[in-house]
């Protein structure tokens, strides 16, 4: 039986407030007794309440990505009420750290993608341990199984209710059903859907439209495993870059290093992070370049163009596997470095903000089997010849 015989009707969402015994169900901080005040919330004449009725559910039933008990039943009130004329009201996040202004319907098709990628999240961790109870979960596991199982039952339901949002008005809301959209398609029991969203993304992606959208929708099609190569020859850059990381073909490292050579101008390609990645644009880059060459030489272009960019900060998302790549067996002394391996590490020993008292950068250090201190690298640098590269 396919997702669509199998999607349960939308239930009506008062009438789900109703019948749902919120008091048995458990959230972040506990009994999810509070969760339906939240969830009317949502629903008030005034933006600010609906802000902040939508930033308490995300603290509490989806907290920093965590499924609870409460979670699919709040997911399906949030879902059934979409299309209610009160989610048009602008606001702004109730985050201070989040200073979009945008419909709340925007927001709440964000936060169903979030839910959704949690349990996309869930999928692949119990494809690594096969569902196993680790030592001492008892009770405690058994009830995140319930919750996580839960979620992706109503799976199906939520698609159902995102997708029609793919063609809104509001550029802001199509963009949210699209991250929704991406995630919910994960899910294996949504696999007979992926074909027709993606004749649908494929029409935006070769269409004349916004950089963004288009970009957004070669993101969500490579997120299926969708190639998306007949795209690299785009006349835009942010198009092509995107083309490439939905495409193992042999014009998707070009495209990449063609990327990576302005690091800085590619992470301003978009104003906001498209929802597909988190970060930098650069750091998406980097890994789609590093899953599809395994030669550091090739890579040394993009690498040195990083340099000024890194940090220690950054380290896991840029120079750290950077140095993973250029060392894939551990460096041993007195074996000259490649040409390649000379010019990373050389740039990296000149580079301020790589080093100072942020520890992050030991373990990558030590796995390349070099320094994990500067004046000693420095040391190496200049009594180890670089040996020509192959």
């Amino acid at each position: 039986m396919s997702a669509n015989d199998a999607t349960a009707a939308m239930p009506e969402p008062a009438a789900l407030l109703a019948a749902t015994d919120w008091s048995a169900l458990a959230h972040a901080y506990g009994p999810a007794d509070g969760t339906p005040d939240d969830l009317l919330g949502l629903l008030h004449q005034d933006p600010e309440v609906q802000a902040e009725s939508l930033g308490r559910l995300e603290m509490s039933v989806l907290h920093q990505g965590s499924l609870y008990s409460a979670t699919a039943p709040a997911a399906l009130f949030v879902a059934g009420i979409l299309n209610d004329p009160r989610t048009l009201a602008v606001h702004e996040s109730f985050f201070p750290w989040d200073d979009r202004a945008r419909p709340l319907r925007a927001a709440l098709l964000e936060w169903l993608g979030e839910l959704a990628d949690s349990a996309a999240y869930e999928d692949d961790e119990d494809d690594e341990d096969d569902g196993e109870d680790p030592e001492g979960g008892g009770e405690e596991w058994a009830e995140e199984i319930a919750a996580i199982e839960a979620c992706r039952t109503v799976r199906p339901q939520l698609f159902d209710a995102v997708v029609p949002w793919l063609d809104d008005a509001d550029a802001t809301v199509r963009e949210a059903a699209l991250g929704a959209v991406t995630h919910l398609l994960r899910a294996p029991e949504l696999a007979d859907r992926i074909p027709a969203a993606a004749e649908r993304l494929e029409r935006i992606a070769r269409g004349d439209g916004d950089r963004r959208e288009r970009a957004g929708a070669l993101l969500s099609l490579g997120a299926w495993g969708r190639d998306t190569g007949g795209l690299l020859t785009d006349s835009d850059p942010a198009v092509r870059a995107c083309a490439a990381l939905g495409t193992t073909g042999p014009g998707a490292v070009p495209a990449l290093l063609d990327a990576l050579a302005d690091p800085a101008a590619a992470d301003r390609w978009f104003d906001e992070p498209l929802p597909h990645f988190d970060g930098w644009f650069r750091f998406t880059l980097l890994r789609g370049l590093l899953d599809r060459t395994g030669h550091f030489d090739e890579v040394l272009p993009a690498a040195l163009a990083l340099v000024p960019m890194c940090g220690q900060y950054t380290v896991d998302s840029d120079w750290g596997p950077l140095l993973a790549s250029a060392f894939p067996e551990p460096y041993t002394p007195g074996r000259p470095l490649t040409a390649a391996q000379h010019a990373f590490l050389r740039a990296l020993a000149e580079r301020d903000a790589c080093w100072g008292d942020v520890a992050n950068r030991v373990s990558w250090l030590r796995s390349a089997g070099l320094p994990t201190e500067r004046a000693p690298l420095r040391v190496l640098l200049a009594a180890g010849a670089a040996a020509p590269s192959p």
